[in-house]
């Protein structure tokens, strides 16, 4: 799963097994995404296009919104 997503779940604590190293080692290194994440999304080697933020601006309006 991914960090962003582990976070935003909001768990109490998270377990796990593996490490990254372990993961590099089997390549699935993921050094290059935080590398990915500091450029701009122009510069990225995977092209990244926004398209309909109004309506998902709704999605987040909504959840803001809830009790």
């Amino acid at each position: 799963m991914c960090l962003g997503a582990i976070y935003w779940a909001r768990p109490d604590k998270v377990y796990f097994a593996n490490t990254k190293t372990d993961a590099a080692l089997i390549g699935f290194d993921d050094d290059f995404i935080y590398q990915e994440i500091a450029l701009v999304l122009a510069d990225r080697t995977l092209p990244m296009v926004q398209i309909c933020r109004d309506e998902a601006l709704k999605a987040f309006e909504e959840w803001d919104q809830k009790n």
